[in-house]
């Protein structure tokens, strides 16, 4: 038996909801990424990692708020905690790849390339095993075209976000490079539950604690805990930029200019030259030699 599959339970809600989600963690992270470009060497690790973490956090919060609007309507669905945490180390530590490569190699076509392919992979696995997470009276089927797509989804628009962040500067471009991300994630999920059949194989008769049909632990129990450590990724994120001095423009802190003690010296001991008729023969041979040289060919 098919089971009759609503992705949009409370209407538009869940999916505007995941998508500023999505383009928080990624507004955070490929800002991250933009001024490891300018950091030295032993701050560019930093913030790398802080990127990484951003936008897996804002992955990972978006898959789940996503989810809160999917229901079938013959069973309820729960979701098993290692798995569904192993989707956000997942997400981590393969977008941490992928922007490592961009944030270490440049705005290269091979690192382009290679670091967005990576970072949609892990988009499109963080997805998938929270998918593989959830728990319910059925077995899921995928149509494979369109998983197919859902990754292609992911890594171009992934690959598109990485270039924007370390090639454009200025507000409006890393605004443009968040959204791109945030459509690869949000693209990739609704493509990705477009490619899913619920297969029932309830029993005829259900007891009346599901729990003991369905193990693990209901959306609404887990909701607060998914939301925390995610959230403090963010907030992390979020105050380390507000304190940096280039946190909208993605260029590093002017250096201030230095104090002007007065004219160049070089002007200085020109007219000194010309004021003190003694002065020119205590200059050094070099400087004597070269005023010789311009007065002969005067």
């Amino acid at each position: 038996m098919q089971g009759t599959v609503d992705g949009f339970t409370y209407g538009l809600v869940t999916p505007v909801a995941a998508f500023l989600m999505a383009a928080l963690g990624a507004a955070l992270g490929l800002r991250c990424t933009t001024r490891s470009l300018h950091a030295t060497r032993s701050c560019r690790v930093g913030w790398l990692a802080l990127g990484s973490l951003s936008i897996g956090s804002g992955v990972w919060t978006m898959h789940f708020v996503a989810m809160t609007g999917f229901t079938v309507q013959e069973t309820p669905i729960s979701y098993d905690k290692p798995l569904t945490f192993a989707g956000l180390a997942v997400a981590v530590v393969m977008i941490g790849i992928g922007i490592f490569i961009v944030g270490y190699r440049g705005a290269t076509r091979m690192a382009l390339i290679t670091g967005g392919t990576i970072t949609g992979l892990g988009i499109a696995s963080m997805h998938y095993l929270g998918m593989a997470g959830m728990r319910m009276a059925a077995r899921f089927a995928y149509d494979t075209p369109l998983v197919v797509l859902s990754v292609l989804i992911a890594g171009c628009a992934a690959t598109g976000a990485l270039w924007a962040a370390v090639t454009l500067r200025g507000a409006l471009s890393g605004l443009g490079a968040s959204v791109l991300m945030a459509v690869a994630v949000t693209g990739m999920h609704y493509t990705g539950m477009a490619a899913l059949d619920v297969h029932l194989h309830l029993p005829p008769t259900l007891p009346s604690d599901l729990s003991a049909v369905l193990p693990g632990d209901r959306p609404a129990e887990m909701i607060g805990p998914m939301l925390v450590g995610p959230g403090c990724f963010l907030l992390l994120a979020a105050v380390v930029l507000l304190f940096d001095p280039g946190a909208v423009t993605g260029e590093p802190g002017k250096a201030p200019r230095p104090r002007d003690h007065g004219d160049h010296p070089v002007p200085q001991a020109r007219r000194r030259l010309r004021n003190d008729p003694h002065a020119r023969d205590r200059r050094p041979r070099s400087t004597a030699r070269e005023g010789a040289g311009r007065a002969r060919y005067r």
